[in-house]
Formats: structure tokens, sequence, C-alpha cells
């Protein structure tokens, strides 16, 4: 492994050591360097150092970049809404809490483990840790994606995809009421400048349009249709702050005192699109989990 050096600057000083890396390696996550961290492969003047110590400007910093394991995923019998499938395609309705696919932090349990079990094959376009994964919804966010068996569909899901074909309806529940009966979002999102962690409305981001609509109002909430016409992370939690009216237990973008909804109140609740390969149209609904609707009740009770 080759071992790189940084020499803290008088701007860097008592930052962080994996906040000083993150924002020197934008290719690798800020979760990816504190694994470093913990495994000794970074040290500050020769010695060993845990994530959060502070940096004095002049400290040099070294590193090594392990080498990437290559991933084996085993099937886990982990139980699926499935709401259609056949021989190209499945549309799930993932639940609240389950991760897409493989991360840093999640090894085990997630969907494509879970399809793994079920389907004897997936494409692989997207490599070995995102086999048949068209699109992705966040681990929190309930609701609707398609899954592609094989590389044909896949190629012809993607391209809707990029058209904007592939139609995807998201209803959440944000603060504050919303005036206006519906509204267009268009602002580029892109990684947050100061949170690696977090995507933000940026001008060096990628375009992104959201629409809503309001389905009901209240003094202090709004509960709201979002259709995406671009698919960018955290799209609609990023979008929905930004005009001022934040998810409901968005932990990353949200307020801090909020209902506990175990998560953003976000369900993908329709998706539809041209079958690959009869081209029909296909589209599909599902309802949101109980703790959405329960928090919609609360909400309602209270005024």
């Amino acid at each position: 492994m080759t071992v790189n050096q940084h020499t803290v600057t008088e701007t860097e000083h008592k930052k962080r050591v994996d906040k000083i890396l993150s924002d020197l390696l934008h290719e690798h996550s800020r979760s990816q360097i504190q694994s470093w961290i913990e495994e000794g492969n970074v040290k500050v003047n020769d010695e060993i150092v845990k994530a959060n110590q502070k940096c004095q400007s002049g400290e040099m910093i070294s590193w090594e970049i392990p080498e990437t394991k290559p991933l084996v995923l085993d099937p886990e019998n982990i139980p699926l809404d499935i709401v259609y499938e056949d021989e190209d395609l499945l549309v799930i309705n993932k639940e609240k809490g389950m991760v897409v696919h493989p991360s840093a932090g999640h090894r085990t349990g997630t969907l494509v483990h879970a399809l793994l079990y079920h389907c004897t094959d997936l494409s692989g376009i997207n490599g070995v840790e995102r086999p048949g994964i068209v699109h992705r919804i966040d681990m929190d966010t309930s609701g609707l994606l398609v899954v592609a068996k094989n590389d044909f569909a896949h190629q012809h899901l993607s391209k809707q995809l990029q058209e904007k074909q592939l139609k995807r309806i998201y209803e959440a529940i944000v603060h504050g009421e919303i005036g206006h009966e519906t509204g267009l979002i268009d602002a580029p999102i892109g990684r947050d400048p100061k949170d690696r962690q977090k995507m933000g409305v940026v001008d060096s981001g990628k375009p992104a349009v959201t629409h809503f609509r309001v389905l009901e109002r209240f003094p202090k909430y709004t509960y709201v249709e979002c259709q995406l016409e671009t698919g960018r992370t955290h799209q609609i939690r990023v979008h929905m702050q930004y005009i001022g009216f934040p998810l409901v237990g968005d932990p990353k973008y949200g307020q801090r005192k909020s209902l506990d909804v175990h998560g953003q109140a976000l369900h993908a609740k329709q998706i539809a699109f041209i079958h690959p390969r009869t081209e029909e149209w296909m589209e599909f609904e599902a309802a949101p989990p109980a703790v959405f609707t329960e928090a919609l009740d609360q909400i309602r009770k209270m005024y």
C-alpha cells in the first residue's frame, strides 16, 4: 500500500482528522475514512489516532488506502413484499428501514441479499454490489421500486429513467403549512460543501426538478404528493427543506423536534413504466406503512 501524506494547514487547525481527510479525498466517504482510522491506517505525526482527534497546523497526516476486498454476497431469506413479478422484472414494496444495496455500513440484510435468495438471476449491469438495481430509495423511505432480472430489462428501464418516462410519485408529511395548491422546485443538487455526508442545493450540482401538490393542509403540517422529474440523492428531502418545509422525522434535513416516525415521513406510493418486452404501460400503487398513516391521524387529532 502507498503511504500518502498531508501537512495540516492554518485553515485546518483544530479540525478533526476524519473531516480533513474527507475534504481532501472526495472520492471516498467519511465513513470509509473512519474505518481506515479504526483499522490503524491513518496516523498523525506517526501515531495512530481516533477519528475525532483535532489536528494542529503543521502536523503531518499520513494514510494508507487499504486494498478493496472482493465482495461476496450471500443470499438471505428475508421476506419481500412483491407487488408484481415476471421473467424480466419485479416490483417491490420496500419496507421502511431496509437498505437497498450493500455499502460500508450495511454488509448484510439489504434488499439485494433478499433478492438473491428469491431470484436465480438478476441483471449484472450495476456489478456485484447492485445486481438488478435500476434505481434506489433511501433506507427509511418505504415504497415501490422496480428491479431488473436481466440486462435487456435493465437497459430499457434505465433508458426510461434517463428520458423521464419512468413515473415515480411519493407522498410525504412536511413541517409548515404550504399555502398554495401546487408547486415546482427546480434547483440543482450536489454534495453539501460544509458536510460531505449531506446533499444540498448548490450551483455546481446536477439539475433536479420536483413537482408537488397539497393533499391535506394543517396549521403546522402539510400532507403532500411529490413527483420526481429527476432522481438525485435525497432529492425530495433536500428540495422540501430548501423551500422551508422539511420532512417530518427527517434526521438529516429535518427539524430537531418532530413526530417520531422512525426516519423521514416519505413513501414511494406509485411507479409506472413501459414494460421492456411487451411495451405495455404498467402502473403500480402501494399504501404507506402504518407508522405513516398513524402520524397523519395524530396530526388530524391535533387540529
